[in-house]
């Protein structure tokens, strides 16, 4: 999938919010894990005041180093090389611990923080000036959400784009969602009517473990990411904490009868639809005898519509 000459050719942003786009906060983390990795500095940060709801999204006291109370605000800020603000594109550094394959010189800039609770119209408008002023030239939106999908299988990542170029290109689809939407796709929405082309990369996390990090799906959402920018990402200890968390995610079902058997349905449609003799008529029957199971019917082996 990855195409140094086109997409990641030039200054790629690559951008997630905590909050609603973000189950098991696998999409912030990968960018946090991207923000270690990388020589990266914060190079713009929004002011809270216009934007967060402190009573939805209350302030943190903490104690710095020095062992004084230190209140933290929400926010979301925007990390670029230490000369970001120089006109020409600037290599990725040498020890920042990346692997450039092919011709790829893509610069990485990094945009994370809090989802913003109002001003959307405002936010938008802000961040594309940012975009414009550090000389980005294509933006990748990470988002996670909770699915009926079984946490022992690989992570299911959906990549789309509504740029028919970059569709094109890459080979890869045009969401057909709709509905209640995030702040990814009104700035999405914003930057491809301001030509500046966008991909959104999402994970599926099962929504069996909603409440606590998922850094299997954070994993996928990097490997991904990886093929797109055409870069070797240093991993750290997350291959490690990715296997743990599966390990706990058994340890806790073995323990509950009724979850144990619902991550086996999960798991059964999961290698119906993986399965390389799987076809439409095959998905559909094998749907129908788990929405039978789930209603308490025999399964009678019939086909849709009785025939």
């Amino acid at each position: 999938m990855a195409d140094s000459t086109g997409f990641a050719s030039g200054r790629l942003l690559v951008v997630a919010f905590e909050g609603w786009n973000d189950a098991g906060e696998a999409a912030s983390n990968a960018v946090r894990t991207l923000e270690e990795q990388l020589e990266l500095v914060p190079i713009t940060t929004v002011d809270p005041e216009d934007y967060f709801d402190y009573q939805f999204n209350r302030p943190n006291i903490s104690l710095d180093d020095d062992g004084n109370r230190v209140i933290e605000w929400p926010s979301v800020t925007m990390y670029g090389p230490a000369d970001a603000g120089s006109s020409d594109v600037v290599p990725l550094a040498a020890d920042a611990q990346l692997a450039v394959t092919g011709d790829n010189g893509a610069n990485v800039y990094l945009l994370v923080g809090t989802e913003p609770s109002r001003g959307w119209k405002t936010f938008t408008a802000e961040i594309l000036d940012a975009i414009d002023t550090h000389g980005i030239t294509a933006v990748v939106f990470l988002g996670a959400m909770l699915a009926d999908v079984p946490h022992t299988r690989p992570i299911s990542v959906f990549v789309s784009s509504e740029n028919s170029d970059v569709r094109e290109r890459l080979s890869i689809e045009r969401s057909s969602y709709e509905g209640p939407v995030g702040i990814l796709s009104v700035l999405s929405d914003a930057a491809e009517r301001a030509g500046i082309p966008t991909m959104s990369i999402w994970a599926s996390v099962p929504h069996y473990v909603h409440n606590a990090p998922s850094p299997k799906a954070t994993l996928a959402i990097i490997d991904k990411l990886e093929e797109i920018i055409d870069v070797v990402i240093p991993r750290g200890e997350l291959v490690d904490e990715a296997a743990a968390w599966e390990t706990g995610i058994d340890a806790l079902a073995s323990d509950d009868d009724d979850m144990t058997s619902y991550i086996e349905q999960l798991e059964q449609a999961r290698d119906t639809v993986d399965s390389p003799e799987a076809s439409g008529e095959a998905i559909a029957h094998e749907f129908e005898k788990y929405l039978r199971r789930e209603d308490g019917k025999p399964d009678s082996g019939g086909k849709a519509g009785g025939s």
